[in-house]
């Protein structure tokens, strides 16, 4: 009986990881955001006196009207407000940076209430 190399041992392994339905590993330059499937719902409504929206980007890439790769854009009274997804999933904004939470909808409210009136004002990426 032949000896079990270590080649012979992976080729085992992949087999029954293939035959067993196991998902192929992602390429290492691959974006953990690009495989999200857990893409936050839209939203639009009035807190605290203040309209929040937030939908989906077109893009998805860092571009002007995108929440910092993320493919996700906020508004807060139709200014746009820059949101970051965190590698934990968490989310955070310009406005309330160290405050990190758990949805972007979260994300405009955090920043409705530390604006505490305040207006707003554009962000520019350049």
């Amino acid at each position: 009986m032949p000896e079990l190399s270590r080649r012979r041992a992976l080729t085992a392994a992949a087999a029954l990881a293939a035959a067993a339905g196991v998902p192929a590993v992602t390429a290492p330059g691959a974006s953990a955001a690009e495989h999200r499937d857990d893409s936050p719902a839209p939203f639009d409504e009035v807190y605290k006196g203040r309209r929040i929206q937030g939908r989906p980007a077109a893009g998805g890439g860092h571009h002007h009207g995108t929440g910092h790769g993320t493919g996700y854009a906020v508004f807060v009274d139709g200014v746009e407000l820059h949101v970051m997804r965190n590698a934990d999933g968490s989310w955070i904004s310009v406005v309330s940076h160290y405050d990190p939470v758990a949805a972007p909808r979260a994300a405009a409210r955090a920043a409705v209430d530390e604006l505490q009136g305040a207006a707003l004002l554009p962000f520019s990426t350049n």
